[in-house]
């Protein structure tokens, strides 16, 4: 039997949908066909952009951790797509996934069709 603190719910993260940067994340995905939020340090982030450079594709690469927002980016993206983790992945407006999500798309034959 659990006790009550590991039965308790975390409290919800309040994101301001109408902020700044909910504002910049919407943009920037309307604006670009290929946008990745990613981070400088993170294997998962080098492994979906390198699909993509493989395609000769130009994408729009947001660097969180060069940001002083990253947070909150983070906390828009999660709201946005399930989850706050980099990367996050946007083709045509569209999110598909992670690094291994676009990995597994190109290796399928699938991340090339967007770009015929």
């Amino acid at each position: 039997m659990g006790t009550v603190v590991s039965s308790m719910q975390k409290p919800m993260m309040y994101v301001n949908m109408d902020s700044s940067q909910a504002q910049f994340v919407r943009q920037t995905i309307a604006d670009n066909k290929v946008v990745i939020f990613s981070k400088t340090y993170c294997p998962y982030c080098s492994m979906a952009k390198e699909q993509f450079r493989k395609l000769n594709v130009q994408m729009t690469v947001i660097e969180l951790d060069l940001r002083n927002d990253a947070d909150d980016i983070q906390a828009v993206l999660g709201e946005l797509t399930g989850a706050r983790t980099v990367p996050r992945c946007f083709i045509n407006g569209k999110f598909v996934g992670g690094g291994t999500d676009v990995k597994r798309l190109y290796e399928q034959g699938i991340l090339q069709r967007y770009f015929q």
